[in-house]
């Protein structure tokens, strides 16, 4: 199975977020990864469906949609209609998680569902057949820049044992040694901020595509 690279834009410059969507359009990454913050689910704000749709235009790749916010059922139709074409929500806000999902599939996207550090895997084992992606949090969301939390891999590891087709996505405190970890514990999607924009984004992911098949073939 091929690691997807996902970088996300959350650690770009947000003066300059056009040119960080076509620098990552040039670069070798599969999808590009939408961190939307609302400032009560967790304490930042970050953007919304415009600006999403505002950088639709500059980028072929898939939009990989992380939607850290409450009431996620309220923008489904706003981000389907901005361009994305996978949109992740947080079990922890969803009384009614399957519905939300179905309705995000419903729409035309893939459907996504996030899991918090402090959160148990099995919070999503009942939805599994109404999702596509499982995105296991390694650091507590909010902000970039946070160290990788090694104890969330058992996690990874019993997604991936009762979801073997489903994608299993990690985000946060990912370089190319987490990332290794990560990939040889079952996850096949890397989404990488701040490591990403810490240095020339495209030669960033080229270590990290390295490290990554690497983990793979290991």
């Amino acid at each position: 199975m091929k690691t997807i690279l996902a970088p996300s834009i959350l650690s770009a410059d947000f003066g300059r977020l056009a040119e960080a969507v076509l620098a990552l359009e040039a670069a070798d990454c599969d999808w590009i990864h939408l961190d939307v913050m609302d400032g009560s689910f967790v304490p930042p704000i970050t953007f919304g469906a415009q600006a999403v749709a505002a950088l639709r235009s500059l980028s072929r790749k898939p939009f990989d949609c992380h939607l850290m916010i409450e009431h996620p059922e309220t923008q489904i139709e706003a981000f389907k209609e901005a361009g994305v074409d996978r949109l992740t929500i947080h079990a922890e806000v969803c009384p009614h998680l399957h519905r939300v999902l179905q309705q995000i599939r419903e729409s035309g996207m893939s459907a996504g569902v996030a899991i918090n550090p402090g959160t148990p895997a099995a919070a999503v084992r009942d939805v599994l057949e109404s999702a596509d992606l499982v995105l296991v949090m390694t650091v507590n969301p909010g902000w970039g820049g946070q160290k990788f939390l090694h104890g969330c891999l058992e996690k990874v590891r019993q997604v991936r044992e009762w979801a073997p087709n489903h994608h299993v996505e990690v985000d946060g405190g990912v370089g190319v040694e987490t990332a290794r970890l990560a990939v040889e514990a079952g996850a096949d999607v890397v989404v990488a901020g701040s490591y990403t924009f810490s240095g020339e984004p495209a030669e960033r992911l080229a270590a990290l595509r390295r490290a990554v098949c690497e983990a793979s073939a290991s």
